[in-house]
């Protein structure tokens, strides 16, 4: 698939429901997202939807139908990591890591883990 599906936050919880645990049922995905208290109407709207928009599908000699992800949650979240970058950033990574570092706690690891992955990009930068 080329061009990923623009997917709702609604949509989104379902997605995650399927990426952690796929083929499930409708029923099944219905008691996942009991804590959304959502009618399990409108769980089977969400799930058509994410079919009609290829993001998901489902078993069709299977009753009932067994939906899974046709997409990736590591490429659903480039996707929106960049969506976000270009409308929020206008494309620019600095500022939102500039406003990132001023704003969040970091721990001592996640630190260190922030300067390594740096610190590998630079290196890549400087032998390519």
């Amino acid at each position: 698939m080329n061009k990923l599906p623009v997917i709702s936050e609604a949509e989104w919880e379902v997605m995650q429901v399927l990426w952690q645990g796929s083929p499930m049922t409708a029923n099944e995905v219905i008691e996942a997202l009991a804590h959304m208290n959502w009618s399990p109407k409108t769980v089977r709207t969400l799930l058509n939807r994410l079919v009609a928009k290829e993001a998901a599908a489902y078993h069709p000699d299977s009753k009932p139908y067994s939906y899974y992800p046709l997409i990736t949650e590591e490429e659903c979240q480039k996707a929106e990591t960049k969506s976000f970058l270009k409308r929020i950033y206008r494309g620019s990574l600095k500022p939102l890591l500039v406003n990132f570092l001023k704003e969040e706690e970091l721990s001592p690891a996640e630190i260190e883990e922030l300067k390594r992955l740096l610190d590998e990009k630079s290196a890549s930068k400087r032998r390519g």
